[in-house]
């Protein structure tokens, strides 16, 4: 893989990044541009899609400094350039009657970003890096790629919760039991910044489909409260018959429950143990 193609395509982790240039995104990948015009002389030069072209540059700087992409990154740069793509070919459609020029730049940039997305894909579809294989699944249901990704599980090597998720996700329907295993597995291990909402209710599915009602009601509860979200109380109620007095004790665990996956204590609670 040549050094030009790589900067042209790269995206790689903004936060490692973000922390030397500071919270100026604007003049920071302005000043990347003037120092180092080959990373941006293929994107639009108006301020539409200012966030995604941002994270391009400041990214396309820093994979400046490989010699040699890894596979996270690769797939980072697959994330970030579908992200810049969709962006600008919206931003394309977008007619200007008196500057022309402004859109014709917006269509050479759409043209050139879906041509490099193109290449990148083509480039890395047999490379068998976890991350990369996790795109092909996701992407294309590339069902070599969700073995990978199923391996590195059972093996242990798998600690990303973005695609331990996007696993669960998967087993949902038609392997309840090692969704709950993936969900529990996050909710114990993963930061509490990083905690998904999303996971408690998937784990209220998983036991509305078992017809346990307590902890679907415990489960939607929790998700309600990590998400500060209204609730149809009469509804929540019927899921265990309106039983008020099981709602106070259900409702004090769900706070309980809470309080232990934000506190990074969930994987030694009692509240683990409850829905297993």
């Amino acid at each position: 893989m040549s050094q030009n193609f790589v900067l042209i395509t790269s995206f790689t982790v903004f936060g490692a990044f973000f922390g030397l240039f500071g919270c100026d995104n604007d003049r920071n990948s302005d000043l990347i541009c003037k120092n180092n015009p080959e990373l941006c002389s293929d994107l639009h030069k108006d301020s539409w899609c200012r966030f995604e072209k941002g994270d391009l540059i400041r990214h396309r700087y820093l994979l400046k400094q490989r010699s040699v992409p890894t596979g996270k990154e690769l797939y980072q740069q697959l994330i970030y350039l579908e992200k810049y793509s969709k962006c600008i070919e919206l931003a394309a459609g977008v007619q200007h009657k008196l500057n022309t020029d402004r859109t014709r730049d917006r269509e050479r940039a759409f043209a050139v970003s879906t041509q490099t997305l193109a290449e990148l894909q083509e480039y890395t579809q047999h490379n068998n890096d976890l991350y990369l294989a996790y795109y092909r699944w996701i992407r294309f249901n590339d069902q070599a790629g969700l073995e990978i990704v199923e391996k590195a599980f059972k093996q242990g090597e798998l600690s990303d919760p973005e695609i331990i998720s996007q696993l669960a996700a998967h087993y949902v329907r038609f392997a309840p039991n090692d969704a709950k295993t993936l969900y529990l597995h996050l909710l114990g291990t993963t930061d509490s910044a990083l905690i998904n909402p999303d996971w408690f209710l998937a784990l209220a599915s998983i036991y509305k489909q078992q017809q346990d009602n307590e902890k679907e009601y415990l489960l939607t509860r929790a998700y309600l409260l990590l998400g500060q979200n209204q609730a149809d109380e009469a509804q929540l109620l019927a899921i265990i018959k309106g039983d008020k007095q099981l709602a106070q004790s259900l409702d004090s665990q769900a706070t309980e429950l809470v309080a232990s996956v934000m506190s990074e204590q969930f994987a030694n609670s009692p509240s683990e143990m409850l829905l297993k």
